[in-house]
């Protein structure tokens, strides 16, 4: 949250107000801390561990906090403090507010939190500042700028990969305050994760450091610990496991909480010692901002592999047979072909027509059921053979064994692909999915014909994975300069994902099937172009589309956006995942299109430039993975498209 400075009144040396707080002296400060912390041994043990420390530099120190102090500020926390549920793409936490501005509070509120002010004041105390400083070698930190929040985790909680790297950040630190009489188990999770990096070279040959898919170390949380590390740009990714759900044999009746004190020691401040005019502006500029605006894009994967639906694959030569083969008006054999895969109600001409209006109205579908019984069989049988064999641990074990590749980077998304082979003939129906039904020129006459767009001009396809505990996409933006139509083919066998309301209308519709002797969700297509997100068991899994234009925003509305800026590690761009908040379903949160994670469900969307999309972290809780296949279509709108919509528009207003 962002502090008011300027309404302070008389500040000491600190930046804070004499009235509320002073300077703790040496010996002050170190009484705060548990014995020994400070003698030489020590310091010279934590030095050297520090040194040598990988995938990059940290430390931890256990225990840190004098103990009685360190149990009367969870004691404070848990009586006195509130918290907010907050969830983004990247995190899913409750958080208090920025305890920097605990300096602000009133007097009568101050009084309920001497504790946490004490431990406040020594984290920040010269006496610490520099004893951390010369464990990491990373010079003066200042104590002006403080910097922390509470955070707290229980189960289904989590933060991604990021690398924390935004402003005047010179260390992150985390102190846990976690059941002092209950030690954490590291098979509840809530680990803090540290990611390797690989050095490549970008497009103008210059170094640059690429994390991989896999963490390389766990530091699980333990009651006053302080885990911390050095903010290096590029570099110093790391992620906070999801604290696990218990499992159907543990004990359910006592929750999970992982509490922590977390927050940034910064560079100095003007009028501190050791201060540096414009490195603030010259550490910004390394910001993850930059690191995520294209230097080692060329190293992502999956890359794109858009191919041309100009130039059809037909037997025989000459231009006569492609001109045939991609005539707009539907054929006996492009019917045939459709129905060997898609249920026969989204193939008549009226329904078509009803998709079509929709569409046009509201620029997304969300078809139920859009597989044949027939190939949706063959689907689920297949999904469910392979989560019955246990994937590999590391990505490349299972590029080897299994022939998916892990996307990367994991500061921008992570989950297992396949592109297409190339292979018509393939006992994989995703496979055969993947290079048969969605590359066919029927289905791209039929994918015209619901939309009303004419001219599709390419097709990038992709199957996807996304494994529970593990996998989900970060908010991007789509950067071209004309929409471009987008489908994703959820095929997620497993239960878990709908609200019960949904799977109880589910089982009414199954037996008005057994009933009447058809399908009451293939005789019309069930429309959902706003799907809510699923909040009961908090499964994740669910693919949003988000406006990406700022909007003017109210004080409050602002400040909870900083906040999560705060968290996430990442500057305020004009286009913000950070100010979704699911939790806030009465208030216009800029979502312009969801869909939950569930069995064949095809949504399609026509997405505009800047227009943001992620699919949330799939929670270790869900019963099986999220499936799908992706299609990202190029197309070209007519001129004379937009002449008639004008000319409807001033036809209307004539008649008004």
């Amino acid at each position: 949250m962002k502090r008011k400075t300027d309404s302070r009144a008389s500040l000491d040396g600190n930046a804070m107000p004499q009235s509320k707080k002073r300077a703790l002296s040496s010996e002050e400060a170190a009484a705060r801390f548990r014995d020994g912390l400070f003698d030489t041994a020590e310091q010279e043990k934590y030095t050297a561990d520090y040194a040598k420390s990988s995938p990059y530099l940290h430390g931890v120190i256990h225990p840190l906090i004098e103990p009685n102090l360190l149990r009367s500020v969870r004691d404070e926390i848990e009586t006195q403090v509130s918290f907010t549920e907050k969830e983004t793409d990247i995190y899913k936490i409750f958080q208090s507010g920025d305890l920097a501005n605990l300096d602000g509070l009133d007097d009568s509120s101050l009084s309920k939190l001497p504790s946490v002010l004490k431990l406040r004041d020594a984290m920040y105390s010269a006496r610490f500042r520099e004893y951390l400083s010369s464990v990491t070698g990373s010079g003066k930190l200042s104590g002006q700028k403080t910097d922390m929040a509470i955070n707290v985790y229980t189960e289904g909680c989590h933060l991604l990969c990021h690398d924390d790297v935004i402003g005047s950040r010179r260390l992150s630190y985390i102190l846990y305050l976690t059941d002092p009489d209950t030690p954490w188990q590291a098979e509840w999770g809530g680990a803090l994760r540290l990611y390797p990096t690989t050095t490549k070279k970008d497009a103008k040959g210059e170094d640059v450091k690429i994390p991989s898919p896999d963490y390389s170390l766990s530091i699980p949380p333990a009651f006053n610990q302080l885990s911390f590390f050095t903010v290096q740009p590029g570099e110093s990714f790391h992620d906070v496991e999801e604290v696990y759900h218990p499992r159907d044999d543990e004990d359910k009746t006592k929750k999970r909480v992982r509490m922590a004190i977390s927050g940034w020691f910064h560079i100095p401040q003007e009028g501190e010692d050791g201060y540096e005019e414009g490195l603030e502006e010259k550490l910004a500029e390394r910001s993850s901002l930059a690191q995520l605006q294209g230097r080692g894009d060329i190293y992502d994967l999956p890359q794109p592999k858009p191919v041309s639906w100009e130039e059809p694959e037909v037997e025989g030569k000459g231009k006569g047979k492609v001109e045939e083969q991609t005539e707009d008006e539907f054929t006996e054999s492009d019917l045939a072909f459709l129905l060997q895969y898609i249920a026969p109600s989204y193939l008549t001409p009226d329904i078509a027509e009803e998709m079509s209006d929709a569409f046009s109205a509201e620029s997304s579908l969300s078809l139920e059921r859009f597989l044949s019984d027939k190939f949706g069989s063959r689907v689920s049988a297949y999904i469910e053979e392979q989560e019955r064999q246990a994937l590999p641990a590391s990505a490349d074990e299972i590029q080897a064994q299994r022939g998916w590749t892990v996307a990367r980077p994991p500061h921008k998304h992570r989950y297992l692909y396949q592109h297409p082979s190339g292979e018509k003939d393939t006992e994989n129906p995703i496979q055969e999915l993947l290079n048969v039904l969605f590359p066919s020129q029927p289905f791209r006459k039929w994918l015209g014909l619901i939309t009303g767009v004419d001219h599709l001009t390419s097709h990038n396809l992709l199957a996807r994975r996304f494994r529970r505990g593990a996998d989900y996409t970060l908010a991007s933006a789509y950067e071209g300069e004309e929409p471009r139509l987008e489908f994703s083919l959820c095929l997620t066998p497993s239960p878990g994902w709908e609200k019960q309301e949904e799977e109880e209308e589910d089982e009414e519709d199954n037996e008005d099937e057994e009933t009447n002797g058809s399908s009451a969700k293939e005789s019309k297509p069930k429309e959902k172009t706003n799907d809510e997100v699923v909040e009961g068991p908090a499964l994740g899994g669910y693919e949003i589309y988000m406006a990406g234009d700022e909007d003017e925003e109210d004080e409050e509305d602002a400040e909870d956006a900083e906040n999560a800026d705060q968290v996430l590690g990442r500057k305020k761009a004009k286009a913000d995942p950070a100010i979704y908040r699911s939790a806030d379903a009465d208030e216009d949160d800029g979502i312009l299109f969801s869909t939950q994670a569930g069995w064949n469900r095809l949504s399609i969307v026509l997405r505009d430039s800047g227009t943001l999309k992620f699919v949330k972290y799939v929670s270790a809780a869900a019963k099986g993975d999220r499936w799908d296949i992706t299609g990202e279509i190029g197309v070209e709108f007519e001129e004379n498209d937009e002449d008639e919509e004008d000319g409807d528009e001033g036809e209307d207003e004539d008649e008004e």
